[in-house]
């Protein structure tokens, strides 16, 4: 299967938030916000356009990530301007065939490029220590509260970067959003049925773990 990856454009949005919908609907909750956050994350501050791509398959859009700046703070008032992804959406039908991994291998070398030495996010270490990432623990990188949740990851970029600190994580406010929010949007794509299903409550889990 060919994948030809490239930056979103204006006329990709649309699809793209297809996408996201189609990728998260009833995975982590009934229903989703991903798609509504992948709207809104264009027009923030923190949004990175360099790095947000597409990857298509036979000219159709079928995955899509997308980044935001995010920062480190030390406990002696050092600050860190690094990045952080998500949402991370793949068809379905498209998953488990290398293009989500396609998408970060190439999303990386490019937030490299831009010169920044770290990336963290919130995510499923089944995902993504294969890519490198690490727990926040083995690094010394925090949540905000001085904890270390179960899926906060990180990636150095720059070697040696995070040595010798401690680090307080701070994501973009980019991801927040009301459900009224994502409601009022989603009644602009076909309706979906909103369910239960086995992966919200591994997500339960997996949000209320902490490493000690």
């Amino acid at each position: 299967m060919e994948v030809l990856i490239r930056n979103e454009i204006e006329a990709d949005y649309g699809a793209v938030e297809a996408v996201t919908r189609e990728a998260f609907w009833n995975l982590y909750a009934p229903g989703c916000s991903e798609h509504y956050i992948a709207h809104t994350l264009r027009g923030h501050a923190d949004f990175i356009p360099e790095l947000d791509y597409v990857a298509l398959v036979d000219g159709r859009i079928v995955g899509n990530i997308m980044y935001t700046r995010a920062a480190l703070s030390g406990e002696d008032g050092k600050r860190l301007a690094i990045a952080s992804f998500g949402p991370l959406s793949v068809l379905p039908a498209y998953q488990r065939q290398g293009i989500g991994s396609r998408l970060i291998r190439h999303s990386l070398l490019a937030a490299r490029g831009l010169g920044f030495g770290a990336v963290a996010i919130y995510g499923d270490p089944h995902n993504y220590c294969k890519h490198g990432f690490r727990n926040g623990k083995d690094l010394g990188v925090s949540d905000g509260n001085g904890d270390y949740p179960h899926g906060l990851l990180a990636l150095k970029l720059a070697p040696g970067l995070l040595a010798g600190r401690h680090w307080r994580l701070q994501i973009s406010p980019a991801y927040e959003c009301s459900e009224s929010e994502v409601e009022a949007f989603d009644r602009g794509f076909p309706p979906k049925a909103k369910a239960h299903q086995p992966s919200q409550e591994v997500f339960a889990i997996a949000v209320r773990s902490f490493l000690r």
